[in-house]
């Protein structure tokens, strides 16, 4: 059949996601399912024991493709967002902020809810808390260009942010 995902289903399973998945993770997680999926339709099919169910019409959305600049953190989001992009975007296009003349990939990260505490941006502590439109944000690990990934003590040390200092939100239209 023509089209984009548009053929009948042959078979189908609900996979749960954990509240922590990444990207990567659940996609490891669908190559294998979809692997056993496929032997088990092309045995059906050959043997005719499978017939497809058309796929719904109503309700059929297209998501478009994912830029780089929509990794981009936007502290002024809730923090509950940004932690759930980081994961999302791990590991492309990968979730960053600027500072200074460098971008900073930021590998994983941790939601503390509560009042924000600070400026959208602004550095809270020692170990990375980032205030956010609501919460803050702890960033766990991080990269910089050209370089391995660090858990955020280590990257600290080579690459000091101190607290106070304000990582800048991108620009609205």
């Amino acid at each position: 059949e023509e089209g984009l995902d548009t053929g009948p289903i042959l078979l189908q399973e609900t996979v749960p996601v954990a509240p922590d998945a990444t990207c990567a993770g659940l996609s490891a997680e669908l190559a294998i399912l979809g692997g056993r999926l496929m032997l088990t339709a092309l045995d059906g099919v050959a043997e005719g024991r499978l017939v497809g169910t058309p796929q719904p019409q109503e309700g059929v959305t297209y998501a478009p493709k994912i830029g780089r600049e929509e990794a981009r953190l936007d502290w002024r989001l809730p923090s509950t967002d940004l932690e759930r992009r980081v994961r999302a975007f791990d590991p492309w296009p990968g979730s960053f902020f600027e500072t200074g003349r460098e971008r900073i990939r930021v590998h994983a990260a941790v939601d503390l809810p509560g009042p924000a505490g600070g400026v959208p941006g602004t550095v809270l502590d020692n170990r990375l808390t980032v205030a956010c439109g609501e919460g803050v944000l702890r960033l766990l690990r991080l990269q910089r260009p050209g370089r391995a990934a660090l858990d955020a003590p280590a990257f600290l040390r080579g690459f000091p942010i101190p607290p106070g200092t304000r990582l800048p939100c991108p620009a609205t239209s």
